[in-house]
């Protein structure tokens, strides 16, 4: 299958010039980091979550200042013509360059100084980690091997992998198409897993990367998980006409957040899903299992 990967804003109503629905978006970096700072602070205002929204806002004001300070330049054509049928660029197979690890070492330099005693401490044990104890644990990690990889750092490696993914996707661009396989649950561009999905104002369901950032559009009649359509259920907290709602699958027993950007324009696949652990604890008591990960909350093993 070939897909035009075009950035999200070219889009009106959530089409492109033509009229089509584009099958993968990717981010604009230019302001992504910004207006999830913004949405992190926004959420926290009225949460019992407010210390860590505000503690992974930081990490994307971070974010959005190395990724200015620190561009990444490099030519994906060559990885490109061996990835026929597999996401370009596949997170369990693409070699990574050191400059993942700059990354990682200018968000340490951007966060010390403020940060509070315990987050500084280990801010500091993982800036003097070995390069290969940090290479090992950023392998972990991308390979979903979460028990290997210390649950404080894991947010601070994931949040420079994920710079460093995201810049390669956008120079996707340049290259014109990709082709991938039919595993709709993962991304078509790195492999990895959503965040969340987001309904965007023309109804449209794209769930969202969480390493790379891109988006992927998965018709709203199936399961995201195992495609089955008979047996889904929406589920919110309170409010029918909620900005979050959790599609649960009885067929796999899997659930993923939507986050409704049609009702909520500010509304971000990684700051809402943050900040709606409640439903989260809802699902997991009903027996279902999220199949979606947050970049600030990996999973404990």
């Amino acid at each position: 299958m070939s897909i035009q990967i075009v950035p999200q804003d070219e889009l009106a109503d959530g089409k492109n010039a033509a009229g089509n629905i584009p099958p993968v978006l990717f981010a604009n970096l230019k302001t992504l980091y910004q207006r999830r700072a913004d949405r992190l602070r926004a959420l926290a205002e009225n949460s019992p979550l407010d210390g860590y929204l505000n503690f992974a806002a930081a990490i994307c004001d971070a974010q959005q200042r190395v990724l200015k300070d620190f561009p990444l330049s490099i030519d994906l054509s060559e990885e490109l013509e061996k990835a026929a049928g597999k996401p370009p660029l596949d997170c369990s197979l693409f070699p990574r360059t050191p400059h993942w690890l700059t990354l990682l070492d200018a968000l340490i330099a951007v966060l010390k100084p403020d940060a509070s005693e315990p987050v500084r401490a280990v801010l500091e044990r993982l800036e003097h980690s070995p390069n290969l104890q940090r290479e090992m644990m950023a392998t972990e990690l991308l390979c979903q091997d979460f028990k290997h990889v210390p649950a404080d750092k894991a947010p601070f490696i994931w949040a420079a992998l994920s710079l460093y993914w995201a810049q390669m996707a956008a120079q996707l661009r340049g290259v014109g198409r990709a082709d991938y396989g039919e595993n709709r649950e993962f991304c078509p561009v790195c492999g990895s897993i959503p965040v969340s999905a987001v309904i965007n104002a023309g109804g449209l369901r794209y769930l969202h990367c969480n390493l790379c950032e891109s988006e992927w559009h998965v018709v709203r009649a199936k399961c995201s998980n195992c495609d089955e359509m008979e047996h889904l259920n929406l589920w919110s907290i309170d409010d029918e006409q909620a900005t979050v709602k959790a599609e649960a699958c009885d067929d796999c027993g899997a659930y993923l957040k939507l986050i409704y950007q049609d009702k909520d324009p500010q509304a971000d696949a990684v700051a809402d899903d943050l900040a709606t652990l409640l439903l989260d604890d809802r699902m997991e008591d009903k027996g279902f299992s999220g199949s979606g990960i947050n970049p600030f909350l990996f999973p404990a093993e």
